[in-house]
Order: C-alpha cells, then sequence, then structure tokens
C-alpha cells in the first residue's frame, strides 16, 4: 500500500535555521503546525508567516502526516519526539519523522529506534547551508534513513533544500553532516591563522583574499568567513562557535569509536574551546580568528 502523501506538517524548532526553514514550507503549501520551547515566538512567527501555533509538541502533531525537528542537540530532540508531550503521543501510527537538527549518530539511532516502536517511520536530514540558504531555500540535505521514508519525504525536502542526497542507513546523515562541518570549521580555523598573519606582514587583505579565492586556499568558508573575520563582525551568529564546537566534538567522539583518532579535528576542538572559553560561543563561528589574533607575538 503507498504511503500516504504529506499535507499537513508539524515544525518544531524556530531559531535561526528552524524559522526560514518553516517558513519556507508555508510557502510552499504545507498546512503547518508550529510549536517553539520561547513562548510567544510561534504566535509571533504564525502572524507573519503563517501556520498555526500549539502549546506543546503533542497538541501540534495532532492530525499531522509528519513531524519536523529543528532543534539544538539530542536531548531536545528527544524531548520534543517522545517526552511526556511529545510529537510522539499524538502521531498517527505510520506517520513520518523527520530530524533535520545535528546530533550524534548514535542518538539518531536510538530515536529512529524508539519511535519505530512506536510504529512511526524516521528520516534523519541534517543541513547545511546556513541562513542565508535556509532563507531562500537551498540547503544542502544529506538523509540517513530507509529509502522509502527518504522517497516520502522528498516532497518536504524540496521545499527546503537544493541539493538532497540520500547517503545510506540510520546515522550516516549526522555521520556525513558531522565530517562536512568540521571540516568547514578547520579551514575557517586556518584562514583566521592565515589572516592574522597577512595583516601582521602589511599584506593588502583584500589582495590576498583575491588570491586566495583562486588558489587551493579558497572553498565557501572563505567567501563566508572572510569578509566577518576581517570586519571582526561576529554578530548576529550565521552560525554559532557553540555549535560548531559540538559539532566538532561529535566527530571527534565517533571516529574514535570507529578506531581513527582525528589530529587535525582534535585541535580544532582545542582551538574552538579556546574562543568559547574567551567568551565567543553565542558568537558566529568565524570569530576562531581570535583564537589566532591572541597568540600574536609583541613586537621586541
Amino acid at each position: 500500500m503507498a504511503s500516504p502523501e504529506i499535507k499537513k506538517v508539524a515544525f518544531f524548532g524556530l531559531g535561526l535555521m528552524g524559522g526560514p526553514m518553516a517558513a519556507n514550507l508555508v510557502r510552499g503549501g504545507f498546512d503547518v503546525s508550529l510549536w517553539t520551547h520561547t513562548e510567544g515566538k510561534a504566535e509571533r512567527f504564525a502572524s507573519e508567516h503563517g501556520g498555526r501555533p500549539a502549546a506543546t509538541p503533542r497538541e501540534a502533531a495532532e492530525g499531522a502526516d509528519a513531524a519536523v525537528t529543528m532543534v539544538v542537540d539530542s536531548p531536545e530532540v528527544k524531548e520534543v519526539l517522545l517526552g511526556d508531550d511529545g510529537a510522539a503521543q499524538s502521531l498517527a501510527d505510520g506517520a513520518l519523522v523527520v530530524d533535520m537538527s545535528t546530533i550524534a549518530p548514535t542518538a539518531a539511532r536510538e530515536i529512529g529506534a524508539a519511535l519505530g516502536e512506536r510504529g512511526l517511520a524516521f528520516l534523519e536530514a541534517p543541513v547545511s547551508g546556513s541562513i542565508p540558504k535556509a532563507t531562500d531555500g537551498t540547503l544542502t540535505i544529506m538523509a540517513g534513513g530507509e529509502p522509502e521514508a527518504f522517497a516520502r519525504a522528498r516532497p518536504l525536502l524540496d521545499a527546503l533544500g537544493e541539493k538532497i542526497v540520500h547517503v545510506g542507513p540510520q546515522g550516516h546523515g549526522q555521520l556525513a553532516k558531522l565530517l562536512t562541518n568540521t571540516m568547514g570549521a578547520v579551514h575557517a580555523a586556518v584562514l583566521g591563522e592565515a589572516l592574522t598573519v597577512a595583516e601582521r606582514g602589511g599584506l593588502d587583505s583584500d589582495a590576498f583574499m583575491e588570491v586566495a579565492a583562486g588558489s587551493a586556499g579558497n572553498s565557501g568558508v572563505l567567501a563566508l568567513k572572510g569578509p566577518p573575520m576581517l570586519a571582526h563582525e561576529f554578530e548576529p551568529p550565521l552560525f554559532k562557535l557553540d555549535h560548531m564546537l559540538k559539532d566538532i566534538r561529535y566527530a571527534v567522539a565517533e571516529a574514535r569509536a570507529l578506531g581513527v583518532e582525528l589530529q587535525v579535528a582534535g585541535l580544532a576542538e582545542r582551538l574552538y574551546s579556546e574562543a568559547a572559553a574567551a567568551g565567543h560561543g553565542e558568537e558566529d563561528f568565524a570569530a576562531i580568528v581570535t583564537v589566532a589574533e591572541a597568540g600574536v607575538e609583541s613586537p621586541r
């Protein structure tokens, strides 16, 4: 029997990424119910973008064909979905749950198993692209789960992303996300060092950025994080440094469990920890440049 078409969506989490994603689902013609932990935020969102605010995740999920979570970490995902007032309490048998948060692969598999015991399908679908791509619906989405769940979720994912890849079973979507985020974190750290040295040496910053963009040092990180690093503009954050640190730590832990010691990522974890300890955790992760600047020696 064919799976039912997704028309009604319960969306949980209206933060920096979740807000614009939920707005895209409303614009895409889905009937969206909303819940977020910040009191009054769902009501304000609904008045501006549409959708129906709910008092609890359980209330939001009533009658929904699918539930989408976009929250900070696995404890929040578990509470929203499996808590006493969680969405699983009211979702009908066979409904689809799509977690688009970034969490540990082991946690994703645990959540998927718990939902499966309740007769619910589960797809993990973490995203990449930050706020600009969340806003214009061009995120990169890496999905892990059964092919049937991926096919069923595809119309929903098409409203949110441009590059949508089914990377494998549950856990693989999160693993792909953690590894790619760690790669970006490493490049941001070395970019901060390069810009610091360039400034120290009197090299014209604009000229250096132009040369780097046409060299082996180029990447999306250069264009996205180079300008705020040079201007020291870390607010408002596109992606918080604390969140990047969380992802690096998960990547290191997952690799270690697989018998791989990540040397470069381990160094990045230390650098981002230093930046967070210095008070930059709530700022954009471009603030990693401050660690390199703190290491500048005084003229002799």
